[in-house]
């Protein structure tokens, strides 16, 4: 039985409080969907400032593995491999 690949959720400044100061979390997932999936068991206040209550991701969040924009690859249905990091990122707007 293959295992799951272990990725790195960087975490930056604003969403550190939800994860007792944490600046990355290392959890198994072979999707960004398993990857939320775990988050909403093992670290559930993070959850909720990633996703709304239907599961969706909130509206202002940009997710990257590395450098691609999850919406440009396939979505929460995008593959992770072994040590790929992942970053949740709010969406800047303004002027």
């Amino acid at each position: 039985m293959a295992t799951e690949p272990t990725i790195t959720i960087h975490l930056t400044a604003p969403l550190r409080p939800y994860v007792g100061g944490a600046s990355e979390l290392r959890i198994a997932a072979p999707t960004i969907q398993r990857a939320l999936d775990s988050l909403e068991a093992g670290q559930p206040a993070l959850y909720r400032n990633l996703c709304d209550e239907t599961g969706a991701l909130r509206r202002h969040l940009n997710v990257f593995v590395y450098s691609d924009n999850i919406r440009d690859l396939r979505g929460k249905e995008t593959p992770l491999a072994e040590g790929d990091v992942i970053a949740f990122l709010p969406a800047v707007s303004g002027g």
